[in-house]
């Protein structure tokens, strides 16, 4: 069967479920758009060139670049674990477009992203949907559940394509800062959560010196190449993980690495079996934090700006480790909006709350197991000096002082 045949039989205005994060099949989305009129297109974390016209609404869990402004973008608010669930319920896919490498031995492999896929994959099979690949021979070959049956796809498409690299920084001097304060606190045998950017970055590289970690995360990068590397890494114990993206080498290095187990999202981020991992550590980001311990990391201005992606699942999932820690590691003073992270009360949904520590470049607050006002003044203390004053006089008009 031909793709456009294919696309002749969904319904109207179906709903397409898309690879997202950096492993959007682009060649093969760009022909499903030109062969449907209007359609709902559901992508996590959409990037630059994503269909944006009269005719597509864009439906996500979690906000991409090119989703953000979009008048046209329909936010469906869910961690991450839950999507699964709306695809088997509320948001039933009709049509599923992936990214795979070339079959081999009667199998695909979606390579560096699983995420959400399998249960889109299952959802829209359970409906008579379709499902319908485009094959690279530049994809990793992962396993686990990125593994599928070449029967569960109905329509091959060529696509070779350069994957996406993840560009190079040179960690700043906050964020080598704010990364040492949390690998600090990181002992041996430790299971690492932590995703791309300077500070999760910084906190990884931290941890060369380490012995017998563990990684189950939702999505990784160079960072946990750096552990491998340095002998970091418990190497009796598979690296578990839904999506990455980094370098050349990295995406190297997994290509047919058995110590590398794509698992589902249903998988990586179900608290419970977070849980279970041994000293579970977490580190995540936000826009603000404020006094009562709460955490603005999805909207700027009441709009949406990302989602709850993993936070949430992965905090109560630490916490619920036995020596587990969730922390919050960001910088004081926001660069680009020139204000305090840290603020008396978040005016804006807030995504989570209650982690182990609030960490900044001035220090590490404990805000586990300590009364409300002590909680506030161990904030306090790590937010910028500018605003500090301001911060405890707001502590005493909201009882915290």
């Amino acid at each position: 069967m031909d793709l456009r045949t294919a696309l002749a039989r969904l319904p109207e205005n179906p709903r397409v479920v898309v690879t997202g994060n950096h492993a959007t099949p682009w060649h093969l989305l760009g022909l499903v758009d030109e062969a449907l009129a209007s359609y709902r297109l559901w992508a996590l974390n959409g990037q630059p060139g994503l269909p944006d016209r009269e005719g597509v609404v864009l439906e996500s869990s979690f906000v991409g670049p090119a989703q953000r402004r979009s008048p046209r973008l329909r936010y469906v608010p869910a961690r991450l674990s839950m999507v699964p669930r709306l695809f088997a319920d509320r948001l039933p896919p009709d049509l599923v477009v992936l990214h795979t490498t070339r079959p081999r031995d009667g199998k695909v492999s979606l390579g560096v992203e699983v995420n959400v896929l399998p249960a889109a994959i299952e959802a829209c099979r359970r409906r008579g949907g379709l499902v319908v690949a485009q094959v690279n021979d530049r994809m990793p070959w992962t396993y686990g559940d990125a593994e599928l049956d070449l029967a569960q796809v109905d329509v091959l498409v060529e696509g070779d394509a350069e994957m996406p690299h993840a560009p190079v920084h040179a960690v700043d001097e906050t964020s080598a800062r704010i990364g040492a304060l949390v690998s600090g606190r990181v002992s041996d045998g430790s299971t690492m959560q932590a995703g791309i950017g300077a500070v999760p970055d910084a906190t990884l590289r931290g941890l060369v010196d380490r012995t017998g970690l563990r990684v189950w995360t939702e999505m990784f990068s160079d960072s946990v190449l750096a552990l491998e590397k340095a002998g970091a890494l418990d190497r009796n114990v598979a690296i578990t993980a839904s999506f990455l993206f980094g370098s050349p080498e990295l995406l190297e290095w997994v290509d047919r690495n058995d110590r590398i187990v794509m698992r589902r999202t249903e998988v990586t981020n179900s608290p419970a079996r977070i849980a279970r991992n041994p000293q579970m550590v977490s580190v995540n980001t936000a826009l603000q934090v404020d006094l009562f311990g709460q955490v603005n990391a999805s909207r700027i201005r009441a709009r949406i700006h990302s989602g709850f992606g993993g936070q949430t699942d992965f905090y109560v999932g630490a916490l619920h480790s036995q020596g587990g820690q969730a922390f919050m590691a960001l910088r004081s003073w926001h660069p680009k909006a020139d204000v305090s992270t840290i603020v008396p009360l978040v005016d804006e949904p807030v995504t989570s709350f209650q982690m182990s520590a609030v960490v900044t470049e001035q220090g590490l607050a404990e805000v586990f197991g300590v009364d409300e006002r002590e909680q506030a003044r161990q904030i306090i203390s790590v937010a910028h000096p500018s605003v500090r004053d301001e911060l405890l006089e707001e502590a005493v008009e909201l009882g915290l002082a």
